[in-house]
């Protein structure tokens, strides 16, 4: 009895020893990601998996995960910023690169987007794609075919062109609030390089811009969602996924409003949100193992299904809703993929001339 009770003492000892190094923790992922971004099946599906607990935070902008993270200690293990962001975080030395080997489902992602997602992150070494989307026109259809005499947009034209927009003006026109968008649009409506930082091409779009300035009722980057979903407004340069939002609230009011969104047939700039790693993450292999599940390609097509976004996933494209896949204003066709830009980061210099002339564009002066 004596030699089981030290038997018994020494075992707890030895549990409560080995709980205190940290061996016998529960596993958790920390992860901050977008606002409504995600089916949360997919989440209780991955701890059932993996045992993985996960804590999901959610923001609702990219300078509110940037000012964190540049802060440091933020606890997250995995982050989605998007791609223009990521690229300035990467060079503040914010991420640390992923481990490839940990991550066998990359051979699932889709190289054009992969390629794209190449010129923020060089050799996709500190990030994977989760969701990417399209800077284009979202639209009232009953409104646009009263003022224009058409039901569908597919030219940069319809806002460029002062003569058409001035007929937008008194149901409304609203554009985001966000130069690294509207200016490398304006560019590409010029057939000039929309990755341009020539201050004579700037100012050509600058030019471009001023001229339609008048019509604008209003610059912001979220308030065109429900102006559109109301039938506030008639038209707004905004983000795809945005717009379809606007759509699917139209929608379940029934009020009659119809929105329909178009990549210009002159070309669209993409943008890309991206799962990253801070620097600082305190569980590593538990980020690894969620990245690397969210690229499965039936949980990535899940996550699609509900977000209605793209994803840069090419092996979940059978398991993605073919209403969804087929509807060419969320996976426009090959050949509108092949207009499609991606804009890189300003350098400091560039960012100034920026600046000033997207002041002067939104105050008209």
């Amino acid at each position: 009895m004596i030699r089981k009770a030290l038997l018994l003492s020494a075992t707890s000892a030895f549990l409560t020893l080995f709980t205190l190094s940290g061996h016998t923790e529960d596993r958790v992922v920390n992860v901050y990601n977008w606002s409504d971004y995600i089916d949360s099946s997919i989440i209780d599906d991955f701890t059932k998996k993996t045992g993985i607990k996960v804590v999901y935070d959610t923001f609702d902008s990219n300078e509110i995960l940037e000012t964190k993270l540049l802060a440091g200690g933020s606890g997250y293990d995995v982050v989605v910023p998007s791609a223009n962001f990521l690229a300035r975080q990467i060079q503040a030395g914010v991420f640390q690169k992923l481990d490839k080997s940990k991550l066998p489902n990359l051979s699932n992602m889709w190289d054009v987007i992969s390629e794209r997602t190449a010129k923020y992150d060089p050799g996709n070494e500190y990030s994977v794609n989760y969701m990417w989307g399209t800077v284009g026109l979202g639209y009232n259809v009953k409104k646009v075919q009263a003022a224009l005499g058409t039901d569908k947009i597919d030219s940069w034209d319809v806002f460029f062109n002062p003569e058409k927009l001035a007929k937008l003006k008194d149901c409304g026109v609203y554009v985001l609030d966000s130069p690294a968008d509207v200016i490398p649009a304006a560019l590409k409506y010029l057939g000039l390089d929309p990755n341009s930082t020539s201050p004579d091409d700037i100012s050509k779009a600058e030019e471009a811009l001023l001229k339609v300035r008048p019509y604008i009722r209003k610059f912001h980057s979220s308030e065109y969602i429900n102006a559109l979903a109301n039938g506030d407004i008639c038209l707004a340069i905004g983000w795809s996924g945005d717009v379809f939002q606007a759509r699917n609230r139209a929608e379940e009011a029934k009020q009659g409003v119809e929105i329909g969104y178009s990549v210009p047939k002159e070309g669209a700039q993409m943008w890309f949100d991206q799962m990253a790693i801070p620097a600082d993450a305190p569980h590593v292999a538990d980020a690894l193992e969620f990245i690397n599940y969210m690229m499965t390609p039936e949980v990535i097509a899940k996550s699609s299904n509900y977000v209605l976004y793209a994803n840069g996933n090419k092996a979940s494209q059978q398991f993605v809703d073919k209403a969804i896949l087929e509807d060419p204003s969320v996976y426009p066709d090959e050949e509108t993929t092949k207009k499609l830009y991606t804009v890189a980061p300003y350098d400091p210099k560039t960012q100034r001339i920026i600046t000033r002339t997207w002041t002067k564009i939104v105050t008209g002066q």
